[in-house]
């Protein structure tokens, strides 16, 4: 009942940002925001497709991520999981790539450091990715969950950046943080909304793989 419930929480959250990520990214592929973010760039046609696709397909593997974990789901409508997975796959090669390209062509706001961060964030998703399909082809379906679980942890994390700054300026009011993203905590940021929760799902996958005492 727990799970559930952590899972229909998890899911409102998505759908939110993803609604919010979804409509920004649309708007960005069609429109000049130059005005509006720092993120597009006037005239930089590849680097706009790859920013604002990313936000677009990184919504889409946002939304489907939650039910991919629910076992009657699953064993109900299998063909459902797979298809889900198929979209969640493809849209994370996408994302990362987009986030790439655009790191290699323009680089983030705050410069190199940044740049290591987040370029890491998409070399890892798409690594995850292509494990994930992997072992599901091969039908090894135990290494194919800890690649899909690592990927959607990946495909959750820019939910979680996000969150982390919510919480962070509502305790501390944008302590050590500032609009060009150098303060301290924005550089534990570049790192810290994907490493340590895949460091946890490690030590919670090795804890099950463990013998009983």
């Amino acid at each position: 009942m727990a799970g559930c419930l952590g899972l229909v929480l998890l899911a409102v959250f998505v759908l939110g940002f993803a609604a919010y990520s979804l409509r920004f990214g649309l708007r960005g592929i069609g429109l000049d925001l130059s005005d509006e973010t720092y993120i597009y760039t006037p005239g930089g046609t590849i680097t706009n497709i790859a920013i604002f696709s990313h936000m677009i397909l990184g919504a889409v593997a946002m939304v489907l991520v939650p039910f991919q974990p629910v076992a009657w789901l699953r064993r109900r409508y299998p063909w459902l999981h797979r298809m889900a997975g198929r979209v969640i796959v493809t849209a994370s090669v996408v994302v990362a790539l987009g986030g790439l390209v655009y790191i290699a062509l323009r680089g983030t706001i705050a410069g190199p450091p940044m740049d290591a961060g987040f370029a890491l964030y998409g070399v890892l998703m798409l690594g995850c990715a292509v494990q994930a399909l992997r072992h599901a082809r091969a039908a090894d379906i135990a290494r194919h969950r800890e690649w899909a679980l690592r990927l959607a942890v990946l495909v959750l994390g820019s939910l979680i950046y996000r969150l982390h700054y919510v919480i962070w300026y509502s305790l501390t009011d944008g302590l050590w943080s500032n609009a060009d993203l150098t303060g301290p905590f924005d550089q534990m940021q570049y790192f810290a909304f994907y490493v340590p929760y895949l460091v946890a799902l490690e030590i919670w996958l090795r804890a099950r793989k463990a013998p009983a005492p």
